[in-house]
Order: C-alpha cells, then structure tokens, then sequence
C-alpha cells in the first residue's frame, strides 16, 4: 500500500479513489532538476504543478515532458534516496515496508502489478497515448496540463510533517546510470492542528 502511495504521488499509478478517512496534508516548495550526466539517456524536460500547496486528499493539475534516447526495458532499477531535514541536517529515511531510501531490482515489474499487462493505462496515460509498462521506447513523452485526485494515504508517522529531498536513479542490468532526477518539497499536515474541525 505504501508503495503504491508513492507510484500516485510521482503519476505512476491511477490514483483516481476515494477514502472515508480524513486527512489534509499540504506539499509545500516544490522544485525539481535533473541529476544526471550531461549525455544520460534519460532526462526530465518540464515538470509544472499546481496548486502550490498541494493538498492531499485533493485536486492536481501537472503537466510534464521527458524523453530518452534508448529503449528502456526490463530490468529497470531504481535507486531511491529520501532525506528529510532534521534540525536543520538532512537525515537519510531508511528503507521501511518499501517506502523510504529504497532499491527496486525491477520498476517494469512493479508497473506490471499496478497495471497488469494487457489492461489499459489509467487515465490521463490513456488518453494522450502514453504507456505505462515497458518496454518504453525512445522518443520524447509529453503529458499535457492533466487534473489527478490524490486521495488519502495513511503515511507513516516519519513521512508526515517536514521538508524531504528525494533523488531517483535509473539504472539498466549492466549497472549503467540512464537518468537521475531530484525532487524536494515539504509536507505539513493540517489534521493535527485542526483535530476534530476536518
């Protein structure tokens, strides 16, 4: 559950559900940027979402451009770092129930469970054409100014209120760095302060 949490916040899985339960958690200062090798095959091009802050459970608008120049097939790992700032040191988050500073041998795999193949990409992946198993072809993809619903996720206590920089890399079965991307933002949860009035 915690992974697929993390697979919808990043796009990656449909996230489009309703929950019962009540939590209002805001993401604060969002920025991105590439961290790879100038020649990586793999790279972010745009990446724009609103509103900021984010609210979740709640409406996204994000709209983002990518492209590769080889193909990227199975096994495609990924290197997930998490830091969060602790009294103004950033701590590495260790890797708990596949959340945290993870390795996943094979995110071709993972996409595989989200959406098994042979079943239609979630929307907006569906609409504008764009795949969400491997493998992905060279090209350039380009998600248009889409609207998600990010609904509750019963985080753990330690991915609650703070500021994270989080950076993934892409590697292939020969060790060999495609793409790295950084993301930072900060989460602050409401429910705590306004108990009881949500």
């Amino acid at each position: 559950m915690r992974l697929f949490a993390l697979l919808c916040v990043f796009g990656l899985s449909n996230c489009k559900f309703y929950s019962k339960k009540s939590s209002n958690v805001k993401l604060l200062r969002f920025d991105w940027k590439n961290c790879g090798q100038p020649d990586a095959p793999a790279s972010m091009k745009t990446l724009d979402i609103s509103p900021d802050p984010i609210s979740i459970p709640g409406d996204l608008s994000a709209a983002a451009s990518g492209s590769t120049s080889v193909e990227l097939s199975a096994p495609l790992a990924v290197n997930v770092t998490l830091e969060k700032e602790v009294a103004g040191f950033w701590v590495k988050v260790p890797c708990v129930e596949d959340l945290g500073s993870c390795h996943y041998p094979d995110a071709c795999s993972l996409l595989s469970l989200l959406v098994p193949p042979g079943q239609d990409c979630p929307e907006p992946l569906h609409t504008y054409g764009l795949p969400c198993h491997c493998p992905f072809k060279a090209g350039t993809y380009s998600l248009p100014q889409s609207d998600f619903y990010l609904p509750y996720m019963d985080l753990p206590y330690w991915l609650t209120n703070g500021n994270y920089r989080v950076q993934g890399t892409l590697g292939n079965q020969d060790n060999k760095e495609l793409g790295c991307l950084k993301v930072a933002f900060s989460l602050h949860s409401y429910s705590e302060e306004h108990h009881g009035t949500v």
